[in-house]
């Protein structure tokens, strides 16, 4: 109770250093936040050129929205991605890149992780915000799941918070933790059903049936990736236009708890040593 008093009590500081990066992100630019827009917007269109087009990869239309646009079905779990890998890999480099502050000044240091969440999240709700109007553009019927879908945001916030303070420390202590993770990101991303669809995932799991003697197959394995739930409820929601699984929504909450009392323990645990270690 006492850590989270403390913790309660930098929220201004907190604030100061998200506006700080808020602001500092596009400075001088003369296309400002439009620049957000620019990775994600890129890769969909390399993304649907080869997988689209080339590969001919078809995943199945919206239901009941009707939708079928591979680019628009590719943002739906690209743009939550692309803020996840985001998060947990600015958190991570969170205090090595204010080494001066931590070292002159006593403050709650986890609240340098979490401006980098608060900063990230900025550039994803506009992001979110014109995928929306793509949405309503292509005749998807999106206001009625707006609510549900800030709360999964919530949530994979919560979730991509924990990853980011466990990381944090780590990369304080070993310093190749960043490269490590940022090849780990990459390969994540292709174990998530962005590009492709989960139904080629259950194929090739019926093809191989159980393994080693037993019931558990591919597919059991593959859907212990909780970014595969957060990307499912997500599409659940934006693209097909209804109720998400019930047992995705909660693994998605359940990963986010778990990972970030995780994340803080962690970093609590650590977080008086961090001066001395930098």
């Amino acid at each position: 109770m006492r850590y989270l008093k403390e913790v309660l009590q930098s929220r201004e500081l907190l604030a100061n250093l998200t506006l700080r990066e808020i602001r500092g992100q596009y400075k001088r630019t003369i296309f400002g936040q439009l620049w957000s827009l620019v990775n994600p917007l890129a890769s969909m269109l390399v993304y649907t050129l080869v997988f689209a087009f080339i590969i001919r990869v078809q995943p199945e239309a919206g239901d009941p929205s009707g939708l079928d646009i591979f680019a628009v079905w590719l943002l739906c779990g690209l743009l939550p991605f692309a803020f996840f890998s985001n998060v947990v890999q600015q958190g991570m480099g969170s205090i090595l890149g204010n080494v001066g502050l931590v070292q002159k000044v006593y403050f709650a240091r986890i609240v340098l992780p979490l401006s980098k969440v608060g900063s990230v999240g900025y550039n994803w709700l506009f992001e979110m915000g014109v995928l929306v109007v793509v949405l309503v553009i292509c005749g998807a019927f999106v206001w009625p799941w707006l609510p549900l879908v800030v709360v999964t945001m919530f949530l994979l916030a919560v979730f991509a918070a924990g990853l980011a303070l466990i990381l944090a420390v780590a990369n304080v202590h070993f310093r190749d933790t960043q490269y490590f993770v940022s090849i780990i990101m990459q390969i994540w991303m292709y174990l998530t059903p962005i590009i492709y669809p989960i139904s080629l995932v259950a194929t090739q799991s019926d093809k191989y049936g159980g393994l080693f003697g037993t019931s558990v197959t591919i597919l059991d394995i593959y859907r212990i990736n909780p970014m595969e739930r957060f990307v499912a409820v997500f599409r659940q929601l934006l693209y097909d236009n209804r109720w998400p699984n019930p047992q995705d929504f909660l693994l998605c909450a359940i990963w986010a708890l778990a990972v970030f009392c995780v994340g803080l323990w962690v970093f609590r645990r650590s977080e008086k040593g961090l001066a001395e270690a930098l």
